[in-house]
């Protein structure tokens, strides 16, 4: 018994990623669907009724309209620009150029699949599009998700390292809540953002690591 739990365990530990890669595909899958079938779902209302009853007011309007802002594409693009200039691993500042560009491709080639139309009646401010997934809940996902992974792996301070992914993962979800108060998301469109984010990220860090294996390798040569 305790052998099989070992196996099942370094299992696990060796799979972590691919399954935490399958549980987002299929639970994406079964939110799409139900999505598909009733438009606007039971939580979608309650989530609203909650953050509209409990937080809204002015002050948080104009706190709201901040964090949504550091989900901005032309914030992401300068960040991005400030990061490539600055970083002196080059490669890792192109990396977080390009996977700030291919999220947003994902995203927006999703949303032309599903067009989802925007929530109507409680918007704050104007937006464009469709609506699932959201845009700036999955693209901050995977883009500050991209910077916890680099810290997690770079950053050797402890005290730090967990001081900065923990204010990173406060601003992902923060942007997420952001998108919901402001009337141009469902509970939905935030959920199937963060989870097509993680999914996509497993499958990007993986590419990545396995590109900088054959670089190595194939310098070794």
């Amino acid at each position: 018994m305790k052998q099989k739990l070992e196996k099942i365990k370094i299992f696990l530990i060796e799979n972590y990623k691919w399954i935490i890669l399958f549980i987002c595909i299929i639970s994406l899958i079964v939110l799409i669907e139900d999505v598909m079938d009733n438009d606007i779902m039971a939580f979608d209302e309650k989530g609203y009724f909650i953050i509209s009853r409990y937080l809204m007011s002015d002050t948080m309007t104009s706190i709201a309209k901040c964090i949504t802002n550091l989900a901005n594409m032309y914030w992401l693009i300068g960040t991005s620009i400030i990061l490539l200039i600055f970083l002196k691993n080059k490669r890792t500042g192109l990396n977080i150029a390009i996977n700030l560009g291919l999220s947003a491709l994902v995203n927006f080639t999703i949303k032309q699949i599903i067009q989802r139309p925007r929530p109507v009646g409680h918007r704050i401010i104007d937006e464009s599009g469709y609506s699932l997934p959201s845009g700036h809940s999955m693209v901050s996902m995977a883009f500050y998700g991209f910077l916890i992974y680099l810290i997690y792996k770079n950053v050797k301070n402890k005290y730090l390292k967990t001081i900065l992914i923990l204010l990173l993962t406060i601003l992902i979800i923060s942007i997420g809540v952001s998108r919901i108060y402001l009337g141009v998301h469902y509970v939905s469109d935030v959920l199937a953002g963060f989870l097509v984010a993680i999914a996509y990220l497993v499958i990007f860090i993986h590419a990545i690591n396995n590109v900088k294996i054959s670089g190595k390798s194939g310098n070794g040569k």
